[in-house]
């Protein structure tokens, strides 16, 4: 997976080393002297990790970390900080500036492409979140961001997975002071133990017992219940070629023994919040996405996601030269029922036609709530005679049976329906529509009850 990295140093030799290691691995590296360069490449260009130098003049690497984590156009952004600096509060310093890992000069290649891999795959999971709040109109990402101001990183529920009991133990001291600690010795039963709880991180021992830690990160990796459960190895020196192969495999962070408690517990706060988030952003998005392009009485897609839908399909029908129909469908007298019934009735019967409707078009049709009594049925792959089929089909299952929806009797429901066909290279979307619309106004002078194709 290549990226677009920002090495920040204003020191030129280190660049030029970074850069060097950097663009052997084939990552795009774009560079800054000073922290108020670097906040400006973030703002104004497109940047997937930021490698950040502590001891800078005018402005050092922490304040431009905080900097970049309290603007909400660079808050997602990972930020590597790399210092000669080699004191443990110096590092836990970087942490709690928001930085999302730490490595100290000179460094080593290994956990160098370790870290930016790992940093480069959470940018990329971010991305695709970001981009699918901005489907619903940006405001999930507006209003994950603004809960992420008020997301703790204590109360935590962690799960330690080490056959080592003593040395287990000693971390559940570091930690349980401010979280929830479990421990498991028999890392054979992770699986089990992870699907029966709901933990926030698992810290795993490189020195299993019997076990290979690899397998049992991936194994919980391949669980729904703890596909994205933050995962911290606790590794030894000797350890370091297993460890860069355990975050190719997804595995979060690791953290060296013997295991320093601030640093651990930094770490441990940064996972933790970073989950959190993570779970405050899709659960976000689900709903807004869902509010977004659905009609909230019937459950069809709104007109919002339709002439969107529209727009991508028949490009794409139009490059590879395929047929596609499209059809508006207006229910007969509607206006009726509610003046007759109340609106109680006429949003029941809206309802029930949704679902009758639903099951009369086929997998790869799209169905939406064009407005009021009015819907639209997009049909790719899809040549006159197979439209006519589909909407003969729609309008005979409205018309046959009656609507039972709670009126003092069954109600007759007709439909009237106009149906368009892609015109080669020079439709558009409005014309589409227009056509099927010019139809369907035929059918209902022609009496109702009856299926249209435009005259084109």
């Amino acid at each position: 997976m290549t990226a677009r990295v920002l090495i920040v140093d204003d020191i030129p030799t280190n660049v030029r080393l970074l850069e060097a290691r950097l663009t052997a691995e084939y990552y795009e590296v774009v560079t800054a002297s000073s922290g108020a360069q670097a906040l400006e490449i973030c703002q104004t260009q497109d940047v997937d990790i930021v490698l950040l130098d502590v001891m800078m003049p005018e402005m050092d690497g922490f304040e431009v970390c905080r900097r970049l984590k309290a603007n909400s156009k660079t808050h997602h952004l990972p930020v590597l900080m790399i210092t000669a600096l080699d004191q443990t509060s110096d590092r836990v310093q970087g942490l709690d500036a928001g930085a999302d890992d730490f490595l100290s000069k000179p460094v080593d290649d290994t956990q160098l492409m370790a870290r930016v891999k790992s940093l480069v795959r959470l940018k990329s999971l971010t991305d695709e979140l970001r981009a699918r709040a901005l489907t619903g109109q940006q405001i999930a990402i507006e209003d994950a961001l603004r809960a992420m101001d008020s997301i703790s990183a204590s109360g935590g529920s962690i799960l330690i997975i080490d056959t080592d009991q003593r040395h287990a133990e000693r971390i559940k001291g570091y930690l349980s002071a401010e979280h929830r600690v479990d421990i498991l010795t028999e890392p054979a039963e992770a699986v089990f133990q992870v699907t029966g709880a709901s933990y926030e991180l698992a810290l795993v021992s490189m020195g299993l017992d019997g076990f290979d830690p690899l397998r049992v990160c991936s194994q919980m990796r391949t669980v729904d219940h703890s596909r994205n459960l933050p995962i911290i190895l606790m590794a030894d020196a000797a350890d370091k070629p297993r460890v860069v192969r355990a975050l190719d495999l997804g595995v979060n962070d690791f953290i060296s023994r013997p295991v320093e408690r601030n640093e651990l517990m930094a770490r441990v706060r940064t996972q933790i919040r970073r989950h959190r988030y993570a779970m405050e952003l899709r659960e976000s998005v689900n709903n807004t996405m869902a509010l977004a392009v659905t009609d909230e009485l019937t459950g069809l897609y709104n007109r919002r996601y339709f002439d969107r839908h529209l727009n991508v399909m028949l490009s794409k029908a139009q490059e590879q030269d395929r047929d596609m129909a499209l059809m508006i469908i207006d229910m007969d007298h509607f206006k009726a029922v509610n003046d007759n019934h109340g609106h109680d009735i006429g949003d029941a019967v809206l309802r029930e036609f949704s679902a009758r409707l639903k099951r009369n078009i086929r997998g790869v049709d799209l169905a939406c709530r064009f407005g009021g009594e009015e819907f639209v049925v997009l049909m790719p792959d899809t040549d006159i005679t197979q439209a006519e089929a589909v909407a003969e089909r729609v309008r005979q299952s409205m018309a046959e049976k009656s609507f039972e929806v709670g009126a003092a009797r069954p109600l007759s429901v007709t439909v009237s329906v106009g149906v368009s066909i892609r015109e080669g290279q020079v439709d558009t979307p409005e014309s589409m529509i227009k056509r099927a619309d010019v139809a369907l106004y035929r059918a209902k002078r022609e009496g109702r009850n009856r299926v249209i194709f435009d005259a084109a």
